[in-house]
Formats: structure tokens, C-alpha cells, sequence
């Protein structure tokens, strides 16, 4: 059955559908409002779900960044708490350093004038030796 307009032609290739001008609508039946509020209350769902599961990614999310920020924040600490303690072993270990080094020059210059006391102790000790020989002599003089 071929129309003049070609009417039917679309019908039949439309099927249910009717034409309204722009698009293909489907007739209103119980079955498809049905079919589409089950379709409704399944994306609602789905979407509820998806909803959930992002919630509890950022959550998820937001508290190992937190556990990473506040390791790092505590490792920060510690490093600074560190580099503290080691700036002042340094500062005190080159006080004690520099006091000692002050020691040793102080000993050197009195170690300078302990060559002329031994100088004048290896006299001492010559004029010793000569005066107990000359005594040795006139004790033992027959």
C-alpha cells in the first residue's frame, strides 16, 4: 500500500511511532512508563552508589594526604630539632677546640723559657760535678 505522500511507507518503518513533525515519539503506555521509571529508579540508584563510592574515595584520599603532610611536618620537626642540636655541639666542641689551641701556644711560650733554665741547669750541673770531684779528692787525699 504505497500513499501519494509516502505516509504510510513511514509508518510502517516507524512502527508504534508516531511522527509529530521534529522527532519519533512513542506512544504513552503503562509498560513503557513503567519501563522508564524502573530505567529512572535504576540510574537514581546507580547514581547513588557512584555518589558513595567518590565519597569515600575523597575521604579516602583527603586522610592519606593528611597522614602524608603531617609525616612530613614531623620529620620537619625533627630535622630542625636535629640541625639545632648539632649546631650547638658544633659551636661548643670549637669553643673547647679553641681553648685548647690557646693552651698549647700558652705552654709553648713557657717551653721557650724552660731551653734557658735547662741551659743554665747543665751549668749548675757542671759546677756540681766539679765541686764533688774536688771534694772527692781532698776527702781522699792520704
Amino acid at each position: 500500500m504505497e500513499s501519494k505522500d509516502g505516509i504510510d511507507d513511514a509508518r510502517e518503518a516507524v512502527g508504534d511511532h508516531l511522527l509529530d513533525g521534529r522527532d519519533l515519539v512513542e506512544p504513552e503506555t503503562s509498560d513503557n512508563r513503567e519501563a522508564i521509571l524502573k530505567a529512572l529508579e535504576c540510574v537514581e540508584k546507580d547514581s547513588v552508589v557512584i555518589a558513595e563510592s567518590f565519597t569515600s574515595l575523597f575521604a579516602s584520599l583527603r586522610d592519606t594526604l593528611s597522614q602524608a603532610t603531617s609525616s612530613t611536618v614531623d620529620h620537619m620537626n625533627c630535622f630542625s630539632d636535629a640541625t639545632g642540636r648539632l649546631q650547638e655541639s658544633v659551636l661548643d666542641a670549637s669553643a673547647k677546640g679553641n681553648r685548647f689551641i690557646n693552651s698549647c701556644l700558652r705552654l709553648n711560650e713557657e717551653m721557650k723559657g724552660m731551653d734557658v733554665l735547662a741551659s743554665r741547669l747543665k751549668i749548675l750541673r757542671r759546677h756540681v760535678d766539679v765541686l764533688e770531684s774536688a771534694v772527692n779528692r781532698l776527702t781522699n787525699y792520704p
